[in-house]
């Protein structure tokens, strides 16, 4: 029963949610206002095929994260949150465990900025959102790629460009914030989990774990080496949310400037070109190929 209802919530929230509110590209025929459930599938960053069993009721037990992750993609309020962790048979974190939970006025502040790429991160560094446009200049991740940590240290890496002495510096950073972290949420389950497993997986951050260091990697310029449009350099600024601990990371450009152009390129292009797919642009259509033409002028 508790799945049934549980299913029944998300479709009704999902009829709810625009793709413009959730900002996401509108284009061809649409039977509904509403997200599909593909769109959906990925704000929340599970499969689609596992949104449908779940809004069917052939999906019992959704884990906490894909409660939360759900939850933050459908824009829920803090009453109706609860209410899909009750649907599931869960109860919603409490104090002691990491926040995950994006306010409403954070989520309004990503839908307006369409023409930038913006994350938000919760304090262990785990990707909670983002909006297209960062997911298509630093790709998708999933699973335990999702948190910067385990990227680094055992997972695919980035597209962020780095010489040895910054990306010690990261890893010496990263593992700094996660042990501060680790103190401030002791009861945080999860996170110790993830520890656990840095540690035994990787050397590197098991010999900086036990080294107890502090510093901090404070980085305002990145440069991305993008697959498709090639080297991008932006400003890189991690903004903090009164009362939460959640970390909202802000790439920018100097404005006209080649860097800026890319952006806007990759802005029009969005993520369907860097599947291969044309898309409008000036008047036309262009492809993937040629969009890494036109970032070389």
């Amino acid at each position: 029963m508790a799945t049934t209802e549980f299913g029944q919530a998300v479709r009704r929230w999902r009829d709810r949610v625009s793709p413009e509110a959730a900002g996401l590209p509108v284009g061809g025929h649409r039977r509904a206002a509403g997200l599909r459930r593909e769109e959906l599938a990925l704000l929340a960053g599970i499969s689609v095929d596992y949104v449908t069993r779940l809004e069917q009721g052939r999906a019992a037990n959704p884990s906490v994260q894909v409660v939360e992750a759900l939850g933050r993609a459908l824009r829920l309020s803090g009453a109706e949150r609860e209410h899909l962790f009750a649907a599931a048979g869960l109860v919603p974190p409490g104090r002691g465990t990491v926040p995950a939970y994006i306010t409403p006025g954070v989520q309004r502040m990503l839908d307006r900025l369409t023409g930038t790429p913006v994350a938000v991160y919760d304090a262990a560094w785990t990707l909670l959102l983002a909006n297209p446009l960062y997911t298509a200049l630093m790709g998708e991740w999933h699973g335990k790629d999702r948190n910067a940590v385990w990227r680094n240290f055992l997972g695919s890496g980035t597209r962020a460009r780095h010489t040895p002495a910054s990306r010690r510096a990261l890893e010496t950073s990263q593992v700094a914030g996660l042990r501060a972290t680790a103190a401030r949420y002791p009861a945080d389950q999860r996170l110790r989990r993830l520890i656990a497993e840095l540690r035994a997986g990787s050397d590197r951050f098991a010999e900086l774990w036990d080294s107890g260091g502090v510093e901090r990697h404070d980085v305002s310029h990145k440069t991305i080496d993008h697959p498709q449009i090639g080297a991008v350099t932006l400003d890189c600024d991690v903004l903090g949310v009164a009362g939460s601990d959640l970390r909202i990371m802000i790439y920018t450009t100097e404005p006209d400037t080649r860097d800026a152009g890319q952006l806007a390129l990759l802005t029009v292009l969005g993520t369907q070109a860097l599947a291969g797919q044309e898309v409008p642009f000036r008047g036309g259509s262009i492809t993937a190929d040629q969009a890494r033409r036109l970032s070389d002028r």
